[in-house]
């Protein structure tokens, strides 16, 4: 089992969560995060008071999959998470975690069966 990461922009979060249900994903982890990579910041006027920017907000999705969906759910996020045909800096990340147990709290059900 894996536990796949994703950092993306706020306004492809609807295109990702469609993209994964699309798929037969039932379940998520959405969580509103800031934070900065190779775009560092931005810029911003407040009441004529120009101010930088240096964690930008974003988008974190959670997904735990089976090892043999990895692929599939990792260009399904991939693809729906870029912007344009060849993207932009500040697009996001994935990250890919070994998950070594799951267990479903109402039924004890464990492994596989449980996501």
């Amino acid at each position: 089992m894996k536990m796949i990461t994703a950092v993306i922009k706020h306004f492809k979060l609807d295109d990702v969560r469609k993209g994964l249900t699309d798929i037969g994903i039932q379940g998520m982890t959405v969580i509103e995060v800031k934070g900065f990579g190779r775009q560092k910041g931005h810029m911003e006027v407040y009441r004529g008071i120009e101010y930088e920017v240096q964690f930008l907000p974003k988008i974190k999705i959670e997904v735990a999959v089976s090892k043999d969906r990895l692929d599939e759910i990792l260009n399904v996020i991939q693809e729906t998470a870029r912007s344009g045909e060849s993207g932009e800096i500040g697009d996001g990340k994935i990250f890919v975690y070994d998950l070594q147990d799951v267990i479903r709290i109402r039924t004890g059900r464990r492994g596989e069966e449980a996501i």
